[in-house]
């Protein structure tokens, strides 16, 4: 019916990480909370090793092009990117071996 005076309700999308307060929930005792803000840090370090192994994934990566660009690089630079580019994926798997390990609470 335009034109009524009615105006249509506002809808707004949340975001699946906005928290939302039980009014009916007791407050957290410190023992839950601790536990709480010890699972939301697990959270934070797995995301940022993650992080952390993209890139050195991504610098293997450039390693490589560095190694194998020929003498347009110094000598010393391409032999230390010759080892960068073959050590930096091992590290990122023991990581995520390191990561898979991580007790979940």
């Amino acid at each position: 019916m335009a034109g009524k005076g009615k105006s249509e309700p506002t809808l707004r999308v949340v975001s699946t990480e906005s928290e939302i307060y039980d009014l009916m929930r007791k407050p957290e005792t410190t023992g839950e909370r601790v536990r709480r803000l010890q699972m939301e840090a697990r959270a934070l370090a797995v995301e940022q090793v993650e992080t952390l192994e993209k890139l050195l994934l991504e610098a293997s990566a450039l390693s490589k092009e560095i190694a194998e660009g020929g003498d347009a690089y110094p000598v010393g630079a391409r032999e230390i990117a010759t080892r960068l580019a073959a050590d930096l994926p091992t590290k990122v798997e023991t990581m995520k071996q390191i990561i898979r390990r991580m007790p979940v609470k």
